[in-house]
């Protein structure tokens, strides 16, 4: 275990260092740590893939803050939006995020920066969920199979995360902070998900969504274990109700699926 530091991992660049000059000090005035696990993220310099659940807009900054804590910087998969906002848009490119634009040509660029970044040492978080959680109670859904993919072509691990709180501090889909009274924010990390079994087999759709449930069922186990409750037997389907691939599920008509093809 790396071991909480003010100071962050070391070879970290400027950008990175910035952002994480101004955004840690205001979390620790304005939330609580509850960090466990920290034993399970590898040192620097190896390559992995940290797969966690996504319960806000708000809990990206409990992640990476709990993984530099942890002496890891972060390197996301984050919506290509992001990256035209002004200022902050061009400090996250910097800090060597990678876009991922969704539904279009140029989704693959993603999944090839992944792997040449885990290829390279460092360490790629991944919400295989690809959205905020659709689950009426924020569990876990059904994943999709990008982190299993990387895993499976790199052979780094796959560490599962899973936390809760930054849902207490801002609602999905909210645009309400509610900072105060300080709210505790809990990751946990577990240990590396078994998939030796799976390396050398051709990376089929077999072989991935029996990798993804790996990954989720590991996510799901911790989260349940953080709120004390029992999960639903079943992962909540966006697909299977009718639900848009992204975007907040209570202001957009549901779309009409299309009937399926032989």
């Amino acid at each position: 275990m790396a071991g909480p530091s003010a100071n962050g991992p070391a070879g970290v660049g400027f950008a990175f260092k910035f952002i994480a000059t101004l955004i840690r000090p205001f979390l620790m005035a304005f939330t609580r740590q509850n960090w466990r696990g920290g034993e399970n993220i590898p040192p620097g310099g190896t390559g992995v893939i940290v797969a966690g659940n996504h319960i806000s807009h708000f809990d990206p900054l409990s992640f990476a803050h709990f993984l530099w804590d942890n002496g890891r910087a972060t390197r996301y998969l984050a919506k290509s939006g992001v990256f035209r906002v002004p200022v902050f848009g061009r400090l996250i490119t910097a800090a060597g995020q990678i876009p991922v634009y969704r539904e279009s040509r140029d989704a693959s660029q993603a999944y090839r920066a992944a792997v040449a970044a885990v290829k390279a040492g460092e360490l790629v978080a991944i919400y295989p969920e690809g959205t905020i959680s659709r689950d009426p109670a924020l569990w876990p859904m059904v994943g999709k199979t990008g982190a299993a993919r990387v895993a499976l072509e790199t052979g780094c691990d796959v560490i599962p995360v899973a936390q809760w709180g930054a849902n207490h501090v801002l609602a999905p889909y909210s645009k309400r902070i509610r900072l105060l009274p300080r709210k505790t924010m809990s990751v946990v990390a577990g240990p590396p998900i078994p998939l030796d079994d799976l390396r050398g087999r051709p990376v089929d759709s077999t072989v991935l969504r029996i990798a993804t449930d790996r990954i989720m069922a590991a996510i799901t186990a911790q989260l349940a274990q953080i709120r004390g409750e029992v999960a639903p037997a079943e992962r909540f389907d966006p697909k299977a109700v009718g639900l848009p691939p992204v975007g907040d599920p209570k202001q957009r008509p549901q779309e009409e699926q299309p009937e399926e093809q032989p």
